[in-house]
């Protein structure tokens, strides 16, 4: 999951945009992201990656057993259901940006979205005011299962007072275009069958992704463990993942609803 469906919508977002619209020029402004992201050692693993297992809980409104006691599991299985990484790209676009990825089986929601969270302005107009420090503004991309994007912002409660409120607006694809969205897999074989290859992986990328995420597989194999942390089913994932935002004074998107799996 990781090194190619999460990697590929990092790219995506952070790539620069490309000379022209073709395959090659596409892949090759990918190969570009993943080359600058900044290398792992142990120590660096164990501080900015969680894994976890599910444990017994509730998905969909159906019991779910421990991942270890699932059909066709070893009882002895020390296999993540979950991953979080903290990744920092090391370039001048992206320079002291942080970028939180997570996946995970059995959780509370099956949902893949991009959740980019602007930065503060450098100043505020509005000193000695409740609103000196304004929220931060959001733009979500949803990808599955609706297709479209949220952009949350503060905006002025009308009144002589200074006062802010929460604003949403959002764009979902099927409301305006009523056309039911193709699956992932349905766009990549119909690209297979015309000879696109701008959404698939070349050797490159490939390697750039393996690069990044191998370190932590050594680190984590040298700390072997008879059990993983575990989270319950049908929840948001394990308090380590929401550790590893904490530290940076941050926390992950609220995720709500009945699903398998989510990534951000």
């Amino acid at each position: 999951m990781v090194p190619n469906h999460l990697f590929q919508l990092l790219t995506l977002t952070a790539m620069e945009p490309p000379a022209r619209f073709d395959a090659e020029a596409v892949r090759s402004e990918k190969s570009k992201v993943l080359d600058s992201i900044h290398s792992f050692d142990s120590d660096k693993a164990r501080r900015n990656a969680v894994r976890a297992q599910y444990g017994a809980g509730t998905v969909e409104g159906k019991k779910v057993d421990a991942y270890p006691h699932s059909a066709d599991v070893s009882p002895d299985s020390t296999t993540e259901t979950y991953v979080a990484l903290k990744l920092v790209i090391d370039n001048w676009r992206w320079a002291g940006v942080p970028f939180y990825l997570r996946t995970g089986k059995a959780l509370s929601v099956r949902r893949t979205e991009i959740a980019i969270q602007f930065k503060q302005a450098p100043f505020a107009l509005f000193q000695d005011t409740p609103i000196e420090r304004l929220t931060p503004n959001d733009l979500i991309l949803q990808i599955q299962p609706e297709e479209g994007m949220i952009l949350h912002f503060s905006g002025k409660v009308p009144g002589p007072n200074m006062r802010m409120g929460g604003v949403e607006m959002k764009f979902n694809y099927n409301d305006y275009f009523k056309e039911t969205p193709n699956t992932g897999y349905e766009t990549l074989i119909y690209d297979c069958m015309k000879g696109d290859p701008t959404l698939f992986q070349r050797a490159d990328n490939i390697e750039g992704g393996w690069r990044v995420v191998q370190p932590v597989l050594d680190a984590w194999e040298k700390d072997r463990v008879d059990a993983l942390p575990s989270y319950v089913a049908g929840s948001s994932g394990p308090s380590e993942a929401d550790e590893l935002l904490a530290r940076d004074g941050r926390r992950w998107r609220p995720i709500h609803g009945n699903g398998h799996e989510q990534s951000s």
